[in-house]
């Protein structure tokens, strides 16, 4: 992921120095335009008279003189205000100008390196969609430091995502050449997260017409409409209208044990790594030890152990809570629930002996 540094800013350094100047420029265009009237005022000529004498002299509109200039002090206020009030001018001007080709040369130059980085971006995440859910998905991936590239027709919210992540594009993301930029050629993940359900079914179509082998989670706000994206090609679906239900019946079922949840993560979800667990997800490959053994024979290491929670083979089946002898082959990825010093330990190769695994006893 980019860091803060190397993101090119919305409204950048370049601009707030433009801003300066033309805030000095301005203030000393007052004070000299004040410093005129009061000298003129000065020399005897009224308020009008010298308030128009000021105008005329620093903007040069060709009028002559309001009053005969005839003095050596009127002739030296009079050029001072030309040469000053132009100089101010000329300041203001001039910051205001660097601030518009700033502006215009930030968004160029910008815009060439986010293509150039999403060019170079191979297995990354599609997010289409940054509204609440899109949002916080961003920022979820973005504190984990995995690579995205997020869409939105919202031309402030992509605004927004690029001054934080630095990676968003605008343009609707089921049209071909919007998921193109995005890189969905070379994407190994696309989330659609839509606020309607129609928007999601389209941009699904489109994706899995792109890329067959990219995999697909689609939001869906109707339960009828699951059917509807998984028919499309999403490989998974969520449904946020569900999790909010289950998060409530939890609370009323188990309210003891969600307070204590709540208690342990400030977002209110349960934070594992604060109860020293963690998930992880293990693709056994053919150099790997555990590759065509049975579950109960993985020898359990480390002070505590792990748990398999689910086996998903390589045709794309989900085996939840496998039994103690269900073999395991290449292409199998292993999802497992431990403690974080043990995790590391379970792809390397151990001597043989004797362990209990779910009630069974082998010798590996």
């Amino acid at each position: 992921m980019s860091t803060t540094s190397d993101r090119v800013p919305v409204g950048g350094a370049a601009s707030d120095g433009a801003t300066k100047k033309m805030v000095a420029g301005v203030s000393v265009l007052v004070t000299v335009c004040g410093l005129g009237v009061v000298g003129y005022l000065i020399a005897g000529w009224s308020l009008p008279d010298a308030v128009f004498m000021v105008v005329i002299t620093i903007f040069g509109v060709g009028y002559g003189e309001v009053r005969p200039v005839d003095s050596w002090a009127l002739r030296g206020l009079t050029g001072f205000v030309i040469v000053a009030g132009y100089g101010a001018v000329i300041y203001t001007v001039g910051g205001f100008i660097q601030m518009v080709i700033d502006g215009q040369l930030n968004r160029a130059f910008g815009a060439r390196k986010m293509r150039k980085e999403i060019d170079e971006m191979q297995g990354h995440t599609i997010i289409c969609g940054l509204g609440r859910v899109g949002s916080s998905l961003a920022a979820e991936l973005n504190a984990a430091g995995h690579e995205f590239v997020a869409i939105d027709a919202d031309d402030q919210a992509v605004e927004r995502a690029q001054g934080r992540y630095g990676r968003a594009i605008a343009g609707d993301a089921s049209d071909e050449d919007v998921l193109l930029q995005a890189g969905i050629e070379r994407a190994s993940m696309l989330a659609t997260v839509l606020s309607e359900d129609a928007s999601n079914v389209f941009v699904t179509l489109t994706a899995r017409s792109m890329n067959p082998d990219l995999t697909i989670i689609a939001r869906g706000e109707n339960r009828h409409t699951e059917s509807k994206l998984r028919t499309c090609g999403a490989d998974e679906v969520v449904l946020p209208t569900d999790i909010g239900a289950t998060r409530i019946s939890q609370l009323i079922v188990r309210p003891t044990a969600e307070a204590m949840l709540d208690s342990i993560s400030s977002t209110g979800d349960a934070d594992l790594l604060q109860l020293g667990l963690e998930f992880d997800e293990i693709e056994l490959q053919p150099s790997s030890p555990l590759a065509n053994r049975v579950i109960g024979d993985i020898e359990v290491r480390g002070a505590y152990g792990y748990l398999i929670v689910a086996v998903r083979g390589a045709d794309g089946s989900t085996v939840m809570h496998p039994e103690s002898d269900l073999r395991l082959s290449i292409g199998d990825r292993l999802i497992v629930l431990g403690y974080q010093d043990d995790l590391p330990e379970l792809g390397s190769k151990a001597p043989t002996r004797t362990v209990t695994y779910r009630g069974v006893t082998s010798e590996v």
